[in-house]
């Protein structure tokens, strides 16, 4: 009788599918964050394509396996609190076991998602065993290091992730802009993956007036919404006072937060006024989104932003800093308003112009929606495919044609991946 590793081998190595592409990430769904939603959907659109997947990740916190699913191998690693994130745990370096676990389970080439010491670990046993390895580059950490007292850090940190990135054979960013700063900052192989929306979760039709009513807003009354971790690298602070400001000329206006995180405890005292509504998925994710009217967003440390295509998508009228995701997807007087980065002065002024003019209010809304309607997830699973093919065709692997797409009749924000997980320590 085969031990359920083996059947777990036969299961990944067996698959009748194009490629065999191993992840190795230190965030997966069921976390809420912008990094293991968009893996979430590339392993999913990945598996539909008829693509086998390993994904090796730590295991979090007192989390218990999950069913089996074709096509998809889950390991588990040993994992340790991330320092500010304590809901979230980063692998430890694990290059030996990795090595051992490609060599009996060999997969055509790996991706590492985040630059952990998991993720450093993958980097070297891939090379070690001579495996194409591709990257993604999700998070200015770099960035992160000062707003938790860690400045000194700044440079390290920076030198350390080009250089992991540098070992890699393409490293996937997700705008243009973020292309042309890496080649700047000596990054090479930079190609760009973009990022999707999912437009039939995330639209105006979910609007909701008894959730309104929960928020104590009227009909006519000014909703201003903030999606996202409540935390000292997402500039929250800033959102607030700009509401602060708008409640001074409309003081109708309701705040929204959605999202948790180290800061609320003492936004909640700053601001008791505001409706803190925790964090939120699925249709009521998608409900308090179109049930808003007004999106602030003032991070500086986005690579992307996945929460400001969300908002266009739900129909809301945007200001946002002139980067990441924002950069690349609002008209400034078009569809959204975008302001100087950094400017904190000028995002102010621009949210309580915008919140005091009802009619450019309603353009910007009447037009974010099919701003956005073009960013389909089918394209960006296909993106990241020919990425990984580029790279091993460069090494003269050649393909059978790619199998159909097995479509999945969950909605699509139910269809999180579901597997076996074995341990990897």
């Amino acid at each position: 009788m085969k031990t359920q590793d083996e059947i777990l081998v036969e299961s990944y190595a067996s698959q009748p599918s194009s490629l065999r592409i191993a992840i190795v990430t230190e965030t997966f769904p069921p976390e809420v964050n912008g990094v293991a939603m968009t893996l979430g959907r590339i392993v999913e659109g990945l598996l539909q394509r008829g693509h086998a997947v390993q994904v090796v990740r730590p295991r979090q916190g007192k989390e218990a396996d999950s069913s089996p699913r074709d096509g998809l191998d889950e390991v588990l690693s040993k994992g340790v609190p991330l320092p500010a994130y304590g809901e979230l745990r980063f692998g430890l370096p694990s290059k030996n076991r990795l090595t051992s676990l490609w060599s009996e389970r060999r997969p055509d080439i790996v991706h590492v998602v985040t630059e952990g010491p998991l993720g450093w670990s993958a980097v070297a046993a891939a090379r070690k065993l001579q495996l194409p390895v591709t990257s993604s580059f999700h998070t200015n950490f770099q960035s992160y290091s000062q707003h938790y007292g860690m400045g000194l850090l700044k440079s390290p940190i920076e030198s350390y992730l080009r250089k992991l990135h540098n070992r890699t054979q393409a490293t996937m960013v997700p705008t243009r802009a973020m292309v042309q700063e890496l080649q700047a900052r000596g990054y090479n192989n930079v190609s760009l993956l973009s990022r999707g929306v999912a437009t039939e979760q995330f639209n105006p039709s979910h609007r909701s007036s008894s959730l309104r009513a929960e928020w104590g807003a009227q009909a006519d009354d000014l909703v201003v919404l903030l999606v996202g971790r409540l935390a000292k690298e997402k500039n929250v602070g800033l959102v607030v006072s700009a509401y602060r400001a708008i409640q001074a000329r409309v003081p109708r206006a309701k705040l929204v937060l959605v999202g948790d995180g180290p800061l609320r405890k003492a936004l909640e005292e700053a601001c008791p006024q505001a409706h803190f509504a925790g964090i939120r998925k699925g249709q009521a994710l998608a409900a308090h989104y179109a049930s808003a009217d007004v999106f602030l967003f003032a991070s500086v440390t986005e690579t992307f932003g996945n929460v400001v295509p969300e908002a266009l998508a739900s129909g809301l009228a945007v200001v946002s800093y002139d980067c990441a995701a924002a950069k690349e997807l609002i008209v400034s007087g078009d569809n959204g308003l975008l302001v100087p980065t950094g400017d904190d002065i000028a995002f102010v002024n621009a949210s309580v112009n915008l919140a005091t003019d009802a009619l450019r209010i309603a353009q910007y809304r009447s037009r974010a929606v099919s701003s956005v309607a073009h960013r389909s997830w089918d394209s960006i699973y296909d993106s990241f495919v020919q990425t990984l093919r580029h790279v091993l065709e460069g090494q003269g692997r050649q393909f059978a044609p790619t199998a159909q797409p097995m479509v999945s009749s969950l909605p699509a924000q139910e269809r999180l991946p579901q597997a076996h997980a074995s341990p990897l320590v």
